[in-house]
């Protein structure tokens, strides 16, 4: 079994194929169905044992860098530029790249404005694996 990071964006990767626009324009009874997308969908890969964790995050947020022994973090401001924060994760542990692929292009399908899927891009990454301990 492998582990693969599916990540949602608020904005990024390639041109939308529908651009439904941000949630916080959508309706209550759409951003409802979405989110019970999710829950269902993470349901049934519990059931298949391949479901670790799924989080939603917060729009808010900064970049922080270390500049230097003794003084503050920099930061870019009061929020990153939306394009780079990533809007939620689920993590699954499948037996193949495939599998994570397939995966992913159902989550892509959780429904949008008007119940119609909104074809998301999402970013399918594995977990570095150490290498195996040889022993002697």
């Amino acid at each position: 079994m492998v582990k693969y990071l599916l990540l949602k964006h608020y904005r990024g990767g390639p041109v939308p194929v529908v651009d439904y626009g941000s949630m916080d324009r959508w309706t209550p009874e759409e951003v409802d169905a979405h989110v019970q997308y999710m829950r269902d969908f993470a349901a049934r890969l519990e059931e298949t044992g391949e479901f670790v964790d799924e989080q939603a995050l917060s729009p808010e947020g900064t970049f922080v860098r270390y500049d230097g022994e003794g003084r503050p973090p920099v930061t870019d401001g009061p929020f990153a530029e939306t394009k780079d924060l990533i809007a939620g994760w689920m993590i699954i542990d499948v037996e193949s790249w495939d599998r994570a692929v397939e995966l992913a292009g159902e989550l892509s399908a959780a429904p949008g404005p008007r119940g119609e899927p909104i074809h998301e891009w999402l970013e399918v990454r594995p977990f570095y694996a150490e290498p195996p301990t040889v022993i002697e």
